[in-house]
């Protein structure tokens, strides 16, 4: 049975990187079409092929590093990010009965991991040496501080509900109705936190081209650049598979008719896969925030309106017992 969790491990994360590789290219394509361009076309049929051109250019691209670089920490900083991410998908459960670790704390170790993937911006930024690069790793630190306090409190409200931080335990209480029906505000507090967590539009501060020309990543080039961008989008894929677990009901769908013959999986890929649209619709579809803004936000309202659900929560549960 060891020998079988393990290949399946293996399989697991072998199909996560290809999707890492290929999310790229269907969001160039959702925003060329919400746009009214093709995106990729030239690389294969429709462009299909394009992530593979991509990955051989950057891995035989030159490295270029400054001179004056902390070259450990240069080196070491886009690693921790990937890896942060890859981890986080062993708690996450795919079917029923398949998790890589079955944690009883599932959603604290993926919270702790995302707070160590944070580190690798940071260290970027300041290894590099470079006023840009280092604004671009003071900006995230901050801007990943607010939003996980927010997304961490937005899902108390989850485990209360489940009596339990195991991620199956959270989808098997789930069976009926999903949570969204009764922790909207909270849901709605975890899509925008995950966007900030993330470091995507409307929160992409940290990449604020205009202003910090690459950020954090601007002294970074080939192969080391693409494991950044490698980092977030596996990060997407994370949140948004706690997202589903947590609000949409994981792998459950529809039991009668023909839904109820779906195999699980396809529930739980279907939601993850919408969550990470979400992600795509908002890029072309709204403006960067200012930076006062995003503090605004996140301390002024998502913390408070966090705090509020959890009483809120927590009188409706004890009044409906009693």
């Amino acid at each position: 049975m060891d020998l079988i969790q393990f290949i399946m491990t293996l399989i697991v994360i072998g199909v996560f990187l290809l999707h890492v590789a290929f999310v790229q290219y269907f969001e160039r394509k959702a925003l060329g079409h919400m746009q009214s361009r093709l995106g990729p076309m030239r690389v294969g049929w429709h462009g299909l092929l394009q992530p593979i051109a991509d990955s051989v250019k950057l891995l035989f691209k030159e490295d270029i590093m400054p001179a004056n670089a902390d070259k450990p920490i240069f080196y070491l900083a886009p690693i921790i990010g990937v890896v942060a991410a890859i981890t986080s998908l062993a708690v996450i459960p795919i079917w029923p009965g398949f998790s890589i670790a079955n944690l009883n704390i599932g959603i604290l170790f993926i919270l702790a991991l995302s707070s160590v993937g944070a580190y690798s911006i940071v260290l970027a930024g300041w290894a590099s040496n470079s006023k840009y690069s280092f604004l671009g790793g003071l900006r995230s630190s901050a801007q990943v501080i607010s939003y996980e306090i927010a997304m961490g409190l937005s899902l108390v409200g989850v485990m209360m509900l489940a009596g339990s931080a195991n991620l199956t335990d959270i989808v098997n209480a789930q069976s009926k109705s999903w949570f969204i029906l009764y922790q909207p505000v909270a849901c709605l507090i975890f899509v925008l936190s995950a966007l900030a967590e993330t470091n995507r539009v409307p929160f992409d501060l940290t990449e604020a081209e205009s202003e910090l020309v690459a950020g954090y990543a601007t002294e970074y080039s080939g192969f080391r650049w693409a494991l950044f961008f490698m980092a977030e989008y596996a990060g997407m894929f994370v949140m948004s598979a706690l997202g589903a677990v947590c609000f949409l009901g994981g792998w459950n769908g529809p039991d009668f008719g023909i839904f109820a013959n779906v195999p699980k999986i396809i529930w739980f890929l279907l939601k993850v896969y919408g969550c990470i649209f979400t992600y795509f619709w908002l890029r072309a579809t709204l403006p960067r925030y200012r930076y006062d803004q995003l503090m605004n936000l996140g301390w002024k309202i998502f913390i408070p309106l966090s705090l509020a659900n959890i009483v809120v929560t927590g009188l409706v549960r004890v009044l409906w017992k009693g």
